[in-house]
């Protein structure tokens, strides 16, 4: 309560949104939760990449072409990608999460792994419920916090969030067009590049070393070109002088891609290799620009 009145957030807001507050312990053991195993990359696909979800992102980004349209000309982010985000992050707005972000944060930051990292996205929440005047049985999300459609982080929905459609509030639980506008502001502040794509998967050459692979080494795609690394079907790459990094997550062995700096911009949005292979993939399943 006190850093909430620091951040100037309303006495009667604190009040409301913190009286009877509590342990969740549901939030607790989905935190301590581990995975019983690692997946591999095509396991990981396979679950994300379904092709009921391919099926419906094209009827949805049919549905909505009019709003994605201007989100591509406002932002300059390929309406495919956004689609795949919301695909992923909360299947098209089905699967938000319904917990009560502040009771989820406040557990978090008292009992969680990462308390300081928890306790200022609860001071956030405050603030939007202090900014916007919504009720805190109105803000809803995973147990981590997440919020809507685009499960934002509250920090980043302060940041980010557009009310596209100027109903006075980011509505990324309910307004197709603020969810949609939303992720690609952020995308587009992050530096989501519209003249470019993400990237293509490839194949690599034998004896490729095994130092140049990962996104810390960057050539343009002539010079990997020159180093043998090819197309997915083994034509030759397009000219470019565009830097590129090999990303292999399974190995030389495994799956390859040359990614570009939007890839980067899609891992700052979630910070796994196999998520923004993910997004990319599945972008280029539902199709369009």
């Amino acid at each position: 309560k006190r850093d909430a009145q620091a951040a100037r957030v309303r006495q009667a807001t604190i009040d409301e949104a913190l009286q009877g507050v509590a342990p969740v312990p549901r939030v607790i053991e989905l935190d301590q939760r581990q995975p019983e195993k690692t997946l591999s990359l095509e396991e990981y696909l396979r679950h994300v990449i379904k092709p009921e979800r391919i099926r419906d992102g094209r009827k949805i980004a049919a549905r909505n072409a009019a709003i994605l349209r201007r989100v591509h000309a406002d932002y300059g982010v390929s309406p495919r990608i956004v689609m795949a985000l919301w695909a992923i992050e909360s299947g098209y707005g089905r699967s938000m999460g319904d917990f009560r972000v502040v009771d989820a944060l406040a557990t978090l930051a008292y009992d969680g792994r990462r308390p300081d990292l928890f306790r200022g996205e609860l001071i956030d929440a405050l603030r939007i419920l202090d900014r916007h005047r919504m009720h805190p049985d109105d803000l809803r999300g995973s147990w981590a916090g997440a919020m809507g459609q685009d499960q934002f982080m509250p920090s980043t929905y302060l940041k980010y969030a557009v009310d596209y459609d100027h109903g006075g509030t980011p509505d990324i639980w309910h307004d197709t067009g603020d969810v949609l506008a939303s992720a690609a502001n952020y995308l587009s502040q992050l530096g989501w590049n519209t003249h470019e794509t993400w990237g293509r998967e490839v194949r690599l050459p034998r004896g490729l070393d095994p130092a140049l692979i990962g996104r810390k080494t960057r050539k343009s795609v002539n010079a990997w070109a020159k180093l043998g690394v090819r197309r997915r079907d083994g034509g030759r790459l397009p000219m470019s002088d565009i830097e590129a990094s090999v990303v292999a997550p399974d190995g030389a062995d495994g799956r390859a891609f040359l990614v570009y700096d939007n890839f980067r911009t899609i891992m700052q949005w979630n910070r796994s290799t196999y998520f923004a292979l993910a997004v990319c993939l599945l972008g280029d399943a539902i199709g369009g620009k």
